[in-house]
């Protein structure tokens, strides 16, 4: 019920910005959230949450169960680079990556417990 995406090259504030959004939704709700996202990570962060789900069914798991336990969005490598600035000089430029960990979580449904049914002399004395 895990999945992982290392190096998406995308910023992990940017990333974080979608995570807090579906962390601890159930899988239904957060995949028709992240349909209608205008954000890139949008479309990543859904194809994770699929491969954790496929997981999940590998063990035997219905999908109706499942909900986003943990979201982590950690920083991965920072590619350095350059920018030719004024007077000969250059700016770095840091293209920074991201780690997706995603953790689903099984939510057993609870049977109501039936109550007795009242009878008349239960009413009247009150119980």
């Amino acid at each position: 019920m895990k999945a992982f995406l290392k190096n998406y090259r995308q910023a992990p504030r940017k990333v974080r910005l979608v995570a807090g959004l579906i962390r601890g939704k159930n899988v239904a709700e957060a995949i028709a959230e992240l349909d209608f996202l205008a954000k890139r990570a949008g479309l990543p962060i859904k194809k994770l949450l699929l491969s954790a789900v496929s997981n999940a069914k590998q063990m035997g798991i219905e999908k109706e169960n499942l909900f986003i336990k943990e979201l982590r969005v950690d920083k991965g490598i920072t590619m350095k680079r350059m920018m030719p600035a004024a007077m000969g000089t250059g700016h770095r430029i840091n293209k920074r990556t991201s780690h997706l960990n995603i953790l689903l979580g099984e939510r057993v449904l609870e049977v109501a417990k039936t109550k007795k049914p009242r009878t008349k002399a239960s009413l009247v004395r009150g119980k």
